[in-house]
């Protein structure tokens, strides 16, 4: 008996060993070797700097391929307009509401718009408000995840994606990420959750961006959640308003990229966000 259980931990080992060597060389930082930058999902104006050579101007990336992203705001920031806002900009790219800066490489690639806080018919309202500010409705699609548990939203999330074709997935909003937990001080949830969306957004090439509140009285993104997502996010985005204003102020707080610049929307007359000072012609709405 003591033979077999010292022949099985021996197989385990093994595979362990077999295991890892196949994953080293995807793992492995070759310094000798050309790594291109994540491309970009997303741009939202663009940026100079110096080189050798002379300067040289890019478009700032606002989200890239293969990252996640999350929105921190306190209640009542306009958050799903700003995620309305984004959304119409990366199906359509410039439009009469985002204005000249913003520019998609969305391609034939698929919107994916899960929200876990309102029922389908509110839910349908602001889907309604993203598909009328794009004009198309074509890959844009959308998830009430409400009536499920966290459990199953995390998973159904995950089923929604392994079922699309390869290359196909591009932008994935998860708007209340705070619910695919339990809590969002439980250190393995948290943890858990933030792999996901690292794994999926690897995994599947597109970009997540997520929405969490911010502590009352803070700054700070909510519970151990907040905290995972701020130390693994690639972009990190901050609303504000004065209280009783309709213009909100979009920043950038933290990037792995050069950060884009700060700007503002309004809630115009017909309950749709616009970016201040587009740049655009009027148009007859």
């Amino acid at each position: 008996m003591f033979q077999e259980k010292q022949n099985t931990v021996s197989e385990d080992k093994e595979v362990d060993r077999m295991f890892y060597e196949m994953m080293e060389k995807d793992l492995r930082v070759e310094l000798d070797e050309e790594v291109p930058p994540p491309p970009v999902a997303l741009s939202f104006g663009t940026h100079t700097y110096k080189t050798r050579k002379g300067s040289v101007t890019e478009e700032t990336p606002l989200a890239t391929y293969g990252n996640f992203s999350f929105i921190q705001a306190p209640p009542k920031s306009f958050k799903s307009f700003f995620t309305s806002l984004v959304v119409s900009a990366y199906l359509k790219g410039q439009n009469r509401w985002v204005g000249d800066k913003f520019k998609s490489y969305k391609g034939n690639r698929k919107v994916f718009h899960f929200d876990t806080e309102q029922g389908k018919w509110h839910c349908q309202r602001g889907f309604r408000r993203v598909a009328s500010m794009s004009e198309t409705l074509d890959g844009y699609n959308t998830y009430s995840l409400r009536t499920i548990s966290y459990k199953h939203r995390l998973g159904f999330i995950e089923h929604i994606l392994s079922e699309q074709e390869e290359g196909t997935v591009g932008f994935v909003v998860i708007d209340g990420l705070a619910d695919l937990v339990a809590d969002v001080n439980n250190i393995e949830e948290s943890n858990l959750c933030v792999q996901k969306l690292m794994e999926w957004s690897s995994k599947y090439n597109c970009h997540i961006m997520t929405v969490i509140h911010s502590n009352h009285g803070s700054d700070k993104p909510t519970g151990h959640l907040g905290s995972f997502c701020e130390k693994k996010t690639e972009t990190q985005i901050s609303l504000s308003r004065e209280e009783d204003s309709k213009v909100v102020n979009v920043s950038c707080k933290r990037s792995r990229n050069h950060g884009f610049e700060d700007f503002s929307f309004f809630i115009n007359s017909y309950g749709y966000p616009e970016v201040v000072d587009s740049n655009l012609p009027d148009i007859d709405y």
